[in-house]
């Protein structure tokens, strides 16, 4: 993308001032349709962000991941460590989907969904614009000496910051050991759960300095997602983006005039007012093209727009558009490549889907006792030894439950002779005995297929091996 005219290139990000120091960013108070949809949906993905924890579906947390125990709720389904090729199936389609979807739609996600962007500008900015004001009273405060108002405004906005962060510390934890275990914590004595509380302490510093002072510098420095995206951009990517060509046309920009023709002066619609660049939580210049500080918060869009509409002129200066399109003067439109993309994406998405709700909620394994040979019974019968084990994922004791062999005649012998009971999300284990005919080998070493029920109800198969001597063939 060619540089517009009267700009110069720029080498460094913008929050670093030229003597290398951090810039401090001063965004003015966004306002407009984009800001107002992006806040609905802000303010949607707060409520799921802090109540996920303590939703429960069938029992199970909405969202877990409880990574020293090993226990994860996605949506509901609980993973064990038995489903770990579901969790990295899972992990590899949304690595794919995060690719494509940012081929296609560029850093939408860090504008509208990221959890980063929402606390920072839904929350603790519009406390901030509440205490200290808008763009120009937040300077002059930063500016002035350190007197009682100034003092009175930090302490409260230092404090009103910390309170939040320690809830959204809380809310952190509990995605990492459950939100029961968290309430009972919280409602007990602190000095019982030493170590969570220190954990605690230690998430809500974390969160302090990332919101009161390091902010858009995650976006810039920190997000390896945001680094992703530099690869991933084209010019066919749809983004945040200037018309350089309706802005700047022959005479570049300049500064508005009443009643003047602009096009047949061959002058840009760009008036140079700068309100796209007070606006922008990063500090950047939207005018300059595509840049790594760009989340896609649309902010520059509503202040553009509402600059154009108040001298009269079209709006969409500014607008959700891929650098083909501008440079071409074509509009946008679902293109084949948008089309191909979107649908592997939902096929992805299905294929997940799917295999969630197709997974077992019951796990049983029988494995043949390490070391130990057959043995020979009376009346020709075979006899193996087994440990078994029967995970049961759901929420519910299952009673009852026995062994019977599926594809051959024989019979099954548990260790404890009755049958047993699988706790909830817990298992239970043991040895059994497979006896066998020699009639009924085929040869040495045959796949058997067992069939495990909870009273009398078939709830999950499984397969094993039986040896037998190589004279009975």
């Amino acid at each position: 993308m060619e540089t517009p005219k009267n700009e110069k290139f720029r080498d460094s990000i913008s929050t670093i001032d030229e003597s290398g120091n951090r810039s401090w960013v001063f965004p003015k108070k966004p306002s407009g349709k984009f800001y107002k949809y992006r806040s609905y949906v802000s303010y949607f993905l707060l409520i799921f962000l802090l109540t996920a924890p303590f939703i429960k579906i069938n029992g199970n947390q909405f969202l877990l991941f409880n990574v020293l125990e090993r226990k994860f709720n996605i949506f509901g389904f609980p993973f064990w460590p038995q489903d770990f090729h579901l969790l990295v199936i899972s992990m590899i389609i949304g690595v794919v989907f995060i690719i494509l979807f940012t081929v296609i739609f560029g850093r939408i996600f860090c504008g509208w969904i990221c959890p980063q962007t929402i606390f920072l500008e839904m929350v603790f900015r519009k406390i901030e614009y509440w205490i200290d004001g808008d763009r120009g009273k937040q300077i002059r405060l930063d500016k002035q000496p350190w007197n009682a108002e100034k003092i009175r405004k930090r302490l409260l906005k230092w404090f009103i910051f910390f309170v939040i962060s320690f809830i959204i510390a809380n809310v952190f934890l509990a995605y990492l050991i459950g939100g029961d275990t968290l309430i009972s914590y919280i409602t007990g004595n602190p000095f019982d759960n030493i170590s969570t509380f220190i954990s605690l302490t230690i998430f809500t510093c974390v969160f302090y300095f990332i919101f009161a002072w390091f902010r858009e510098q995650v976006c810039i420095i920190a997000c390896p997602y945001g680094r992703l995206q530099g690869v991933l951009l084209d010019n066919k990517t749809i983004n945040v983006a200037y018309d350089y060509k309706r802005g700047e046309r022959e005479e570049g920009r300049s500064k508005f005039k009443k009643n003047e023709d602009r096009e047949a002066l061959g002058k840009g619609d760009c008036i140079d007012c700068k309100q796209c660049v007070v606006v922008c939580p990063t500090g950047i210049d939207i005018r300059n093209g595509t840049q790594l500080e760009c989340v896609n918060c649309t902010a520059c869009i509503d202040e553009c727009d509402h600059m154009m509409e108040s001298v009269g002129l079209p709006k969409g200066l500014i607008r959700y558009e891929s650098e083909e399109n501008i440079e071409n003067k074509k509009p946008f439109k679902l293109n084949a490549r948008i089309k191909g993309y979107s649908a592997v994406l939902f096929i992805l998405v299905g294929i997940l889907i799917g295999m969630l709700f197709l997974r077992n909620d019951v796990e049983a394994t029988i494995l043949r006792l390490p070391g130990q040979l057959y043995q020979h019974k009376e009346n020709n019968i075979i006899s193996n030894v087994y440990t078994f084990k029967v995970i049961n994922k759901t929420t519910k004791d299952i009673n009852n439950v026995s062994y019977k062999i599926l594809s051959h005649k024989g019979t099954i012998k548990l260790v404890s002779n009755h049958d047993f009971v699988v706790p909830k999300q817990g298992l239970a284990e043991g040895t059994l005995f497979i006896e066998i005919n020699s009639a009924a080998l085929e040869k040495d070493k045959i796949k058997l297929e067992i069939g495990v029920y909870s009273d009398d109800k078939l709830i999950e198969t499984t397969t094993t091996n039986f040896l037998g001597p190589r004279s009975y063939k």
